[in-house]
């Protein structure tokens, strides 16, 4: 994706800083993500990857810089995040399922609990809204092939299963960006594809979407541009072709080394 200066990016980050204690994960970080980009961040473990994504969601409070989104500074601590973060999707590495729900319970709660007041406001009823909320979950679910799985309970699921749900819990909310935390990182090999398979189809659709990821094939495939980020800061940032085929900055070259 090529972004024109007349286009106003949907996420802009500047001079992002984040520590734990002494230590510096995220040293002046900048960069925009635009409507309908797929980003995808590689590097090494304890580079400041995931934490670089939790702060865009806001589950880490940033120590310096900026985090716009839809014209809020996230990173203030006078922004209500909760308002915005209901626009983010995020899908973790472990799932993060209520197991004393089941799949289609987990995927409405949440925008029950949210728009539910909205929906009063618009007139409806409560078991109207809950319809269109179930109705809805049930689509997403048949989206991604675990339709008959609606009324089951997370533990009797397989670990791609799960990842699937997830991500259907995130859909539900019908963000603006989905953000995925190395979504495949805990699945059996055998797993991987279904879930990436999903993830593609989001692409191919235009959602917004930054994915921390180390399938490099996937990043391959689907990312319009790649972000490489090691010792807490962006050290390239290019398409696919130019940090794959051509990487410039030697941390790089010594990463893809070891990986491919």
């Amino acid at each position: 994706m090529k972004n024109n200066n007349q286009i106003k990016p949907l996420i802009s980050v500047r001079s992002l800083v984040k520590r734990f204690d002494d230590l510096t994960v995220l040293d002046e970080v900048s960069t925009d993500i635009y409507p309908g980009e797929k980003v995808v961040i590689i590097g090494p473990s304890g580079g400041g990857k995931s934490t670089f994504l939790r702060c865009l969601n806001c589950l880490e409070d940033p120590d310096g810089g900026e985090i716009m989104f839809e014209g809020a500074n996230l990173a203030d601590p006078k922004v209500n995040i909760n308002i915005h973060r209901q626009n983010m999707g995020m899908v973790f590495q472990q799932f993060n399922l209520f197991n004393n729900l089941t799949v289609i319970e987990n995927i409405t709660l949440a925008p029950e609990k949210i728009y539910g007041k909205l929906a009063k406001k618009q007139g409806k009823t409560k078991e109207q809204f809950k319809a269109e909320v179930r109705e809805n979950a049930i689509a997403l679910l048949k989206r991604v092939g675990l339709e008959e799985k609606a009324d089951a309970y997370p533990s009797t699921l397989s670990g791609g299963q799960k990842q699937r749900i997830a991500i259907v819990r995130a859909l539900a909310m019908n963000p603006k960006v989905m953000l995925f935390d190395e979504p495949t990182s805990a699945l059996d090999p055998e797993m991987v594809g279904e879930v990436l398979n999903v993830m593609k189809e989001l692409a191919h659709e235009g959602m917004t979407m930054v994915c921390v990821t180390h399938e490099m094939g996937f990043a391959r495939e689907v990312a319009d541009r790649v972000l490489f980020i090691a010792d807490g800061n962006i050290l390239e940032d290019g398409t696919p072709e130019e940090l794959f085929d051509n990487p410039q900055h030697p941390r790089l070259q010594q990463f893809l080394k070891s990986i491919l």
